[in-house]
């Protein structure tokens, strides 16, 4: 009998496919990649055209020689690894590094690791497609560019450890440019006004919102503005003056890809996006459900597209029609998405079978697993269902030359909902409109509601909103959002508190050096224009090694030029005159994972180290101590008084010396302002320029 040996990466699969194939397959797991640039040096050169030089990766030796072995027992090989660039690239790798070259050897690849995949893919099998190969080898060897030529300069400049990529700078620079914004925002007053209103014969008042004054919309901005607004309302009858009712249609979601999964598996299930990507990934390689064996229950999870196969929207179509009725069935408009970055080798991800119904295969699976599967088997089903409607009504009512206006909805028909609600949707409060309400009815005031308001800066980053901005702007690709983000948090270039992201010292600093002396690698449309580069190699439109060698010269001279510039921001140990009391020397400050600290120059004999509080030159403005620099435990700046715990004054914005002329309360930095820290008085002021 014939012998063949399918290869993929995964061990986790091995198992799952092993289980669909007859006795006379074997299958086996690379672990990944086998062979890779070394990491000892860059690994190519323009004097050798470009050409990688590639080598076995430690620990690997093993697992080829297993693989090398069973080879040679095989009269027929499969290639089976993922479905992307990253899968193709490791199919290509193992014909090198096992001399395939002389064998009978296929590229198989399947969307979901279910029976009726892994089969038709045997039955056509294909070539490696060298296209994709190149686009990995390029992206490949211009992330090793910026981390081997840039990386170096950061360890002798700043601290050994740090790192530069090319997709995680960019993603650096954008959470320190928001922070920025957030430093520099100085909040505006508004207000707002509601009438609480009771109809005739009804127990239950309306909340009706302040519209407009004679037909013109206006702001309120203080509070004198609004008493004048109040006292012209005083004693004004209030009546229904136009009243309309309407219809709204809430659009079916589309089914996930992999940032818009990332995305609502961190508002609606709190994860954050590596813990998303590694249960999705045990989900897509095969789970042992009772009864049915082991099995991949979602389809490949790195994606960019929403499309749907024909038998998977047939199926859900019948799933639905016999779970909820035709008229939940979609019309079959708005399920496509075009957008020019999609690479739409793939489907979108969904249940490889929408008859495998969460609740039924609860038992099968981990707490963790469960949430995340039926939030994938929801969406994809809702994906199929008819839009939402709403019945929504609309009441304005004059008071004087005042317009408020009440407006509510419900639910006409749930359609999709019914399956399905996003995280956001869900937290939307309604207000229950009272049917007999017409022109004719009388209103009565019960009482205003006038609040105060200031405006808001832009919201901190959260992993998810990141992710959503790197997509928007063109920046990585699904495999590459998760990795990215992890790197700069493991890096502590940023921080996370309550999902908010937050620039640590030391990403402010690798970030200033990023933007002055490699300001085209953190530039968002260079980088989005390379992906579109990478994307054309992959589709055989452009030669990789033009791509290659047309970064590296800039690149190169960007690196020479820092390197002469960079040695005026070298940091130094700075000597203090905080003696160390273990053994007498002058302690000097360090960097460390959190930003600065003070440790003994004797080390390591002496290995004494104590915090380092560096003083703005500012009094405390409650107890008159020196105010100075502080670390949250996850290294988010703020600012404190040296007599902590027996002082509790601290403050995000940084301190001036200088007292707010309006209220006497101290003032902190805004970008070019001075604004006092207290919002309710709102008092700014230009800040002087420094005279060199």
């Amino acid at each position: 009998m014939a012998k063949y040996l399918v290869i993929v990466e995964s061990p986790a699969k091995v198992k799952t496919i092993k289980k669909f194939l007859g006795k006379n397959y074997e299958v086996m797991a690379s672990n990944g990649h086998v062979r890779d640039l070394p990491k000892s040096q860059l690994g190519f050169s323009p004097e050798n055209d470009f050409e990688p030089k590639y080598i076995t990766i430690r620990g690997k030796g093993e697992i080829l020689a297993k693989l090398r072995k069973e080879v040679k027992k095989a009269d027929k090989i499969y290639l089976a690894t993922d479905p992307d660039r990253e899968g193709e690239a490791i199919s290509w790798h193992l014909t090198k590094a096992l001399k395939l070259d002389d064998k009978d050897v296929s590229r198989i690849s399947f969307n979901e690791i279910t029976k009726t995949a892994v089969k038709a893919s045997l039955k056509t099998p294909r070539e490696i497609d060298m296209d994709l190969v190149d686009a990995q080898q390029a992206r490949r060897m211009l992330d090793r560019m910026v981390g081997y030529r840039i990386s170096p300069l950061l360890w002798a400049k700043v601290k050994r450890g740090l790192s530069a990529g090319r997709v995680q700078s960019v993603a650096l620079r954008i959470v320190c440019d928001r922070e920025e914004e957030i430093d520099a925002f100085i909040p505006e007053e508004y207000w707002s006004l509601e009438a609480s209103l009771l109809p005739e014969g009804e127990k239950k008042p309306i909340t009706a919102k302040l519209l407009d004054k004679g037909g013109e919309k206006f702001e309120i901005s203080s509070e004198e503005q609004m008493n004048q607004v109040l006292a012209e309302l005083k004693g004004k009858e209030f009546k229904v003056c136009d009243m309309k009712k309407g219809e709204r249609t809430k659009k079916a979601p589309l089914p996930f890809t992999t940032s818009t999964l990332q995305q609502e598996a961190s508002k609606a299930l709190n994860f954050p996006i590596s813990k998303t990507m590694r249960i999705a990934q045990q989900l897509y390689e095969g789970v042992d459900i009772k009864g049915q064996g082991t099995v991949g229950i979602i389809t490949y999870l790195r994606t960019d597209s929403v499309r749907i196969s024909e038998e998977a929207d047939e199926a859900a179509r019948a799933f639905i029609s016999e779970s909820y009725g035709e008229e939940y069935l979609s019309d079959g408009e708005g399920s496509k998405k075009s957008n020019a970055k999609i690479q739409d080798a793939h489907e979108a991800i969904r249940p490889t079978d929408i008859n495998r119904i969460p609740s039924e295969i609860k038992e099968s699976l981990s707490r963790d697993q469960f949430r995340l599967y039926q939030l994938i088997w929801r969406r994809f089903a809702a994906s199929r269902m008819a839009n939402a409607k709403y019945e929504t009504t609309t009441v304005n009512i004059a008071a004087g030359d005042y317009t408020f206006r009440v407006s509510t909805s419900k639910v006409a028909f749930d359609g999709f909902m019914l399956a399905y609600t996003e995280a956001d949707d869900e937290k939307q409060e309604k207000q229950v409109l009272l049917k007999s309400i017409d022109k004719d009815t009388k209103l009565k005031l019960e009482e205003f509601d006038p609040k105060q308001h200031f405006t808001q800066p832009p919201a901190h980053y959260t992993e998810a909103s990141l992710v959503k901005t790197l997509e928007e702007l063109g920046i990585g690709r699904p495999s590459t959002y998760s990795p990215t983000i992890t790197t700069i948090i493991a890096r502590r270039y940023i921080t996370k508190e309550n999902k908010n992201l937050y620039v640590t010292e030391i990403g402010s600093v690798v970030n200033s050096i990023m933007k002055e002396s490699f300001p085209t690698i953190v530039d968002e449309h260079f980088t989005a224009n390379m992906e579109s580069l990478l994307d054309s190699v992959a589709e055989g439109h452009l030669n990789w090694k033009t791509v290659v060698a047309n970064f590296y010269p800039d690149l190169e001279e960007a690196v020479q030029a820092a390197e002469k510039d960079l040695e005026k921001i070298t940091i130094e140990d700075e000597v203090t005159d905080e003696i160390c009391e273990v053994c007498g020397r002058n302690m000097v400050i360090k960097y460390g994972p959190h930003g600065k600290f003070l440790a003994c120059p004797g080390f390591p004999e002496c290995r004494n180290t104590k915090p380092y509080y560096e003083k703005i030159g500012v009094a405390c403005p409650k107890c008159g101590k020196d105010v100075v620099i502080k670390m949250t435990r996850k290294g988010r700046r703020y600012y404190g008084c040296i007599d902590y715990p027996e002082c509790d004054f601290m403050s995000w914005g940084r301190p001036v010396e200088k007292k707010c002329p309006r209220c006497g309360g101290y003032m902190v930095e805004k970008g070019n302002k001075l604004a006092c820290a207290d919002e309710h008085c709102g008092y700014t002021e230009a800040k002087e320029k420094e005279t060199e």
